[in-house]
């Protein structure tokens, strides 16, 4: 390996060789010996009918020699050459003496012309020899007839070159070879800098995907006692959890080649070249086994057969899946290539792809907890050059439950912008906060133009958040209200959520009391609501949906659940449920909403001077903080006191599956202020 690395440096010096010269020296062969392979450079000089005659006449001509019935090449005797009219015209030196023609033309029929030279030589009694013959000049011929063919078959393997190369279409860009793999190769000759020291938390997934490693370092190890090595592991979970970068570490770590492309890679145009490609990346695979193959965002190829196809026609994503299928698991299969997958739409995979013996481990990948976050957000504060003392990294990870992976990445990157910006040496801790508001909510857009009576509605709906919250018991506590307008919201509530794993109704109820307290708000102090509640009234609906449908908490539908986590729901036209059950369970919804909203009234209409006086000093700070409740409400009269920090954006961490079938659990952005998330025709209703 050693005495092949000068070599590869050397390469690119050395001239390449092109299949462009070959074509250029035929063509250069085939034009010499058309144009000068008749009489080589001494080329005789051009004359016409009539002067061949006065020629004929004068006795100068000795011969005639007539080519293939048209052409005539003319031979002068020795006194000929010598006179002034040829001399200018022929060249003595080049026609010295010899058989050489002095001059040639071309006439019109043989019959005449031979007519014309009988009829002067018997005027003049001239014994000029007339001789005829042939010339085939085959090879000029051929290349003449063939010219055209050459000329298109050349455009064509041109402009197909170019488009391929343009499309990305195959190894080397060429059309020929886009059946072949696109999967770039990693071995131990990459340098690749990723390893297991680099991905933080997921300690479940990463052992298992160490594990996988490790089966194909040593795998007498496993094998010893007869078991077999597993054939597949799919990484599950939601997006930005460190899915493709386990897989990166895979490849630091593994010394056997590795094998990386997406599932959209075996997607083309044409019939038959997905299929095609995963037939070559498996037969490269097993050429350099052991090996191992990852493929991100599987489902791009693997969803479910049958489900998408209403036309009936061929589906060319199927084709690629049965050939994976049968690659992974068919006859003659061979066990040393071991196949790692990544998707967030698990759900929706094809059951014969999840089966044991193709997908032996499905290994999820979830949002990182308290103690995962405070390690990713050590990973991603090394990159940054300054960062300030006083910074307390698990003080951050307290502000920032439902982050994933990408998220905090974010948030650091933000950061070191914002301070940027600032001006400061160091990233200090308000501006890791401002981040993630900046992150959540929005730029703060303080030059919004905003009437008095709209900015008086906005403080009173964000108070009666506010109010709320703080009057339930399994609420999320409060610590930020702001009516600045950010992003697309016209104001915002921040809180600091509980993690939970499980989820009561009585602690489902309170959220939805607490989103609906900005509209109860609105409506105890003017009698009236707004377009303002947008977002809180979608958050409420799908609440309660998935109290009535999905977890079975609602009395009167009852212990039914209208949820498919296979995913398969999706493709049905038809509901689960009969336009009678269909009523009841909207109005069981409706029921739910109007009585938590009439609960957040009632709670207002008791703490209405508190809310007023919230609201005013909203109003003139623009910004409070949980101390300023506590001076208006005193303590939280529950024990259920969270640790004091800055603003965090409430994350509704309710484990919450939608009807596609994916978990989004903490989710990101959907908090329970009013999310003013108005339209523009809602602003211009107001």
């Amino acid at each position: 390996m050693a005495n092949q690395k000068p070599k590869k440096k050397l390469d690119p010096k050395k001239p390449k060789f092109s299949a462009y010269w070959i074509y250029a020296a035929i063509i250069i062969i085939f034009l010499g010996i058309n144009f000068f392979g008749g009489g080589g450079f001494s080329e005789p000089a051009k004359t016409n009918p009539a002067e061949f005659k006065e020629y004929l006449r004068d006795g100068d001509i000795k011969k005639v020699e007539i080519i293939n019935r048209n052409l005539a090449r003319v031979y002068l005797t020795d006194e000929a050459k010598q006179k002034d009219i040829h001399k200018k015209n022929v060249d003595p030196e080049l026609f010295p003496t010899g058989e050489s023609p002095s001059y040639t033309f071309q006439f019109g029929d043989l019959q005449n012309f031979e007519n014309d030279i009988n009829e002067i030589k018997k005027e003049n009694n001239l014994d000029t020899i007339v001789t005829y013959d042939t010339s085939n000049d085959v090879l000029g011929e051929l290349f003449w007839a063939l010219l055209p063919f050459i000329l298109i078959i050349g455009v064509w393997i041109f402009i197909m070159r170019k488009m391929s190369s343009g499309a990305g279409g195959g190894a080397g860009g060429q059309i020929f070879n886009i059946g072949k793999s696109k999967a770039k190769l990693f071995d131990q000759n990459t340098d690749v800098k990723t390893s297991f020291k680099d991905v933080a938390g997921l300690e479940g997934a990463k052992e298992e995907v160490q594990e996988i490693v490790d089966f194909l370092k040593q795998p007498d190890k496993y094998t010893a006692l007869g078991g077999k090595i597993p054939k597949g592991a799919l990484l599950v979970g939601p997006p930005g959890t460190g899915k493709t970068l386990l897989a990166k570490a895979v490849a630091g770590e593994a010394k056997v080649p590795f094998f990386s492309l997406s599932g959209s890679d075996f997607v083309e145009m044409f019939v038959g070249v997905g299929a095609s490609r995963v037939r070559d990346l498996f037969k490269q695979a097993k050429e350099k086994s052991p090996s191992i193959i990852f493929i991100d965002e599987i489902d791009a190829i693997g969803r479910a057969r049958g489900k998408s196809n209403f036309s009936g026609s061929n589906d060319e994503r199927e084709n690629t899946l049965n050939q994976l299928l049968t690659e992974m698991d068919g006859f003659g299969t061979n066990t040393n290539v071991i196949v790692i997958a990544a998707t967030n739409r698990a759900d929706v995979l094809d059951k014969a792809l999840m089966r044991a013996g193709r997908f032996d481990r499905q290994i999820y990948v979830d949002l990182p907890d308290l103690r995962e976050r405070k390690e990713i957000f050590e990973v991603h504060l090394k990159p940054l050059k300054k960062v300030s003392d006083e910074l307390d990294i698990e003080f951050l990870a307290k502000q920032t439950p439902g982050f994933s992976g990408a998220d905090i990445a974010n948030v650091c990157n933000e950061a070191a912008l914002i301070a940027a910006r600032k001006g400061n040496k160091a990233v200090g801790k308000q501006d890791f906060l401002d981040a993630v508001d900046r992150i959540v909510g929005g730029l703060e857009k303080k030059n919004k133009i905003i009437t008095p009576e709209e900015k008086k509605a906005i403080a009173f709906h964000e108070a009666g958040h506010a109010t709320v919250s703080w009057m339930l018991e399994h609420a999320a506590p409060l610590v930020k209200v702001t009516i600045v307008p950010r992003g697309q919201s016209l104001g915002a509530a921040w809180y600091l959520p509980e993690e939970r794993l499980i989820v009561r109704p009585e602690q489902m109820l309170d959220e939805m009391c607490a989103a609906l307290g900005g509209r109860a708000a609105e409506r105890v102090i003017f009698d009236k609501i707004s377009t303002g509640a947008l977002s809180d009234l979608e958050k409420v609906t799908k609440q309660a949906r998935a109290m009535v449908t999905i977890y079975g908490l609602n009395e009167a539908v009852g212990n039914l659940t209208y949820y498919d986590s296979s995913g398969q729901s999706e493709y049905n036209f038809t509901k689960p449920y009969s336009e009678k059950t269909s009523e009841l369970i909207d109005k069981e919804i409706s029921n739910l909403i109007e009585a938590q909203y009439k609960r957040a009234v009632d709670l207002l209409e008791h703490n209405k001077d508190k809310l007023t006086q919230l609201a005013e000093i909203l109003l003139d700070k623009e910004v409070i903080f949980k101390d300023d409740l506590e001076k208006i409400f005193g303590k939280r009269p529950f024990n259920k006191e969270k640790e004091e920090g800055q603003p965090v954006k409430e994350k509704n961490t309710l484990e919450e599956k939608n009807k596609n079938g994916k978990e989004s659990k903490a989710t990101k952005g959907k908090s329970t202020d009013d999310e003013e998330e108005l339209t523009e025709n809602d602003s211009v209703n107001n």
